[in-house]
């Protein structure tokens, strides 16, 4: 089964090799077939500590790291 790549913001980067990514997806309201933006925060291992708030991150899903991360950061810093 392909790991999930998502796309997001560096919201918070206070934590120890740990950075938390906003992911923002787009869907339709069912009743009203507006538009509406829809945000998930998700806890991420940064190893290095080279990433800093407001930074654009690619994450792909990995095996548990601790209770809340299942994520990792798969892009550099120039990407």
């Amino acid at each position: 089964m392909p790991k999930r790549i998502l796309q997001g913001t560096v919201v918070s980067d206070g934590n120890e090799k740990t950075i938390v990514v906003n992911v923002d997806r787009r869907v339709r309201h069912p009743l009203y077939k507006k538009t509406i933006t829809r945000s998930s925060k998700f806890h991420a291992h940064d190893e290095n500590n080279t990433f800093k708030i407001g930074d654009k991150v690619k994450i792909i899903e990995c095996r548990p790291i601790s209770k809340k991360k299942t994520w990792t950061v798969i892009t550099d810093k120039n990407g």
